[in-house]
């Protein structure tokens, strides 16, 4: 009795496994078919459209567009690469590109150098921050926007582009030969008050993890009493995955998960374990995040607080678990898409985004508080998934002020600052320099015959409740307070330059150190007086704090 129960279970078990085989071998099939049929609806479609439409349709124009919106529809990280957009991937995987090493920016129609990189062919062939480009290789600039003399000037290694540039109302020419051009993943990395080392990593391009391991064995080696080390991941929207492995491997044992990806593809599916000895698994560590701090910076930081390796200050990072591949198409083409979410060490995955529901409006969702999961670091503190790493210690995020991007967008302090330069050979140090009273009363002056017009919060709320006072009938009894509170604004405006003078101080300081020391100048001046950065070194010099925050609360 008891062995026909058993065979009866089998067979049950048997006929159910068939006819689930049969079931998914024929959703496969139904799915193959939609995907033919509608493959081959499309490619009529777009011959009808091509053979028939009353104008001129340019078929790689269209088909771009169409798979553009396609992809849309998906997340904003799966996209299609045409043949003439190759060179971006290599910038985006590789940091490096084919150029003369320099940004530029546009001032209503006229094009200028904002900043060469130190050492590339535009800094050795003399370009300065405010030289306005005439031509690019015989053709003028006239017309054209900043994408276009961009792509102009950009072009093979060991090729020549021909520049014609004004500097000080007299026109100079400069034959620059391009160059690979690989950008700094380690900017700048030095001492910081209390014996803290530091290190900022702006990208996770190819060998990211050895330029920190190098920049933090070098600082140990200059001063082996170093009592703690800050890793600023701000602003670092992400890259390889395995260079973010490598990085956490500075400070984990060899053989430790760090990230984990899942994905429809099983083939796709990894686990990621550290492969070197590290090189210090003792020094107390602080890693800096914000907003803007995304994917492999969000492994760094969210596999480091989940093994209780190191503190995390700043703010909410982005929220990006979505892992991509760039997968080779015909003709040259290329497509980045999104095969797998990751999973750091406690089992989290950070995406705070569900691409697969939209809202009224086509935008992603976030993931609701009810859906988020608990999960438990190494020490058995408590993190959630689905919103991004969040820090152990909250830095208040400092906005800014409408004066100050007013005087950005209106390049105010940029064109400041080139006067400011012809007129002082040399400053002081990174860290010594300051804007002191003199200087900043100068700019002050500078700005008096400028447009520095803005409009506030306060005054956009004004303007509103006016209009609603108007279309309500009530601004007969309202308007004469309207307009004492609009002329009480207006007088207060006019101190702004004195109440922001901090604010805009520090933009100053920024662009003249970079003139000056290039871009790890400016990085060194700025962290004086980050706020996030001293609350880190604040945390590593209490030791009792940092221990008590990497424990079980």
């Amino acid at each position: 009795m008891k062995l026909s129960r058993t065979l009866l279970v089998a067979a049950i078990i048997s006929v159910f496994n068939f006819q689930f085989s049969v079931c998914k071998a024929q959703t496969e099939t139904d799915r193959s078919f939609e995907l033919s049929k509608n493959l081959e609806i499309f490619s009529r479609l777009y011959q009808t459209l091509y053979v028939n439409y009353v104008d001129d349709v340019d078929p790689g124009a269209t088909m771009k567009k169409a798979i553009d919106a396609m992809l849309a529809s998906l997340d904003p990280y799966t996209v299609y690469y045409p043949e003439s957009d190759i060179e971006d991937v290599k910038l985006q995987l590789l940091g490096q590109y084919g150029g003369i090493g320099a940004l530029i920016h546009q001032q209503g129609d006229k094009i200028y150098i904002s900043e060469p990189y130190k050492d590339l062919p535009a800094d050795k062939a003399g370009l300065k921050a405010g030289d306005r480009i005439l031509e690019v290789n015989g053709e003028s600039t006239e017309g054209k926007n900043n994408a276009d003399v961009s792509s102009a000037m950009r072009g093979q290694a060991g090729t020549e582009v021909k520049l014609k540039l004004e500097r000080d109302g007299k026109t100079i020419e400069r034959t620059i030969t391009r160059a690979e051009i690989k950008l700094p993943n380690v900017p700048y990395s030095g001492m910081l008050p209390g014996n803290i080392g530091y290190v900022k990593l702006d990208e996770y391009t190819k060998d990211a993890a050895k330029n920190v391991r190098d920049a933090f064995t070098s600082l140990k080696r200059e001063h082996p009493d170093m009592a703690g080390f800050i890793l600023d991941l701000r602003n670092n929207g992400g890259g390889l995955m395995n260079e973010a492995v490598d990085l956490v491997n500075i400070f984990v044992r060899k053989g430790q998960l760090i990230v984990e990806t899942k994905g429809k593809v099983s083939a796709k599916n990894t686990k990621s374990f550290t492969r070197m000895n590290p090189e210090d698994t003792e020094i107390p560590v602080a890693v800096l995040i914000n907003g803007y701090s995304a994917s492999a910076s969000e492994i760094t930081a969210g596999s480091l607080q989940d093994l209780d390796r190191a503190v995390i200050v700043g703010s909410r990072s982005f929220g990006k678990g979505l892992v991509q591949n760039v997968l080779p198409l015909v003709y040259n083409t290329q497509m980045k898409i999104t095969v797998s979410k990751y999973y750091i060490p406690s089992g989290r995955c950070i995406q705070a985004l569900d691409y697969s529901h939209r809202d009224e409006n086509g935008r992603a969702t976030k993931v609701p508080d009810s859906l988020k999961t608990a999960f438990k670091t190494a020490s058995g503190r408590i993190v959630y998934d689905g919103f991004g790493i969040e820090p152990d210690f909250e830095v208040e995020q400092q906005y800014m002020s409408a004066l100050a991007s007013t005087l950005i967008a209106k390049f105010h302090i940029f064109n400041y600052v080139n006067q400011f330069v012809k007129n002082n050979p040399s400053i002081a140090s990174p860290s010594e320099f300051q804007i002191t009273d003199e200087i900043y009363q100068d700019f002050v002056n500078y700005l008096k015959d400028k447009d520095c017009s803005y409009k506030t919060g306060t005054e956009q709320v004004l303007k509103e409740l006016r209009d609603i006072a108007k279309d309500e009938n009530y601004i007969d009894a309202l308007s004469s307070q309207i307009d004492a509170l609009e002329e009480q604004l207006k007088k207060d405006k006019d101190g702004d330059l004195t109440k922001f003078r901090d604010e805009i101080s520090e933009m100053l300081k920024a662009e003249i150190l970079v003139r000056y020391y290039y871009a790890a100048g400016r990085l060194e001046g700025s962290l004086v007086s980050d706020p996030e950065v001293k609350k880190a070194i604040e945390v590593l010099k209490d030791k009792e704090l940092y221990a008590k925050t990497l424990r079980k609360k």
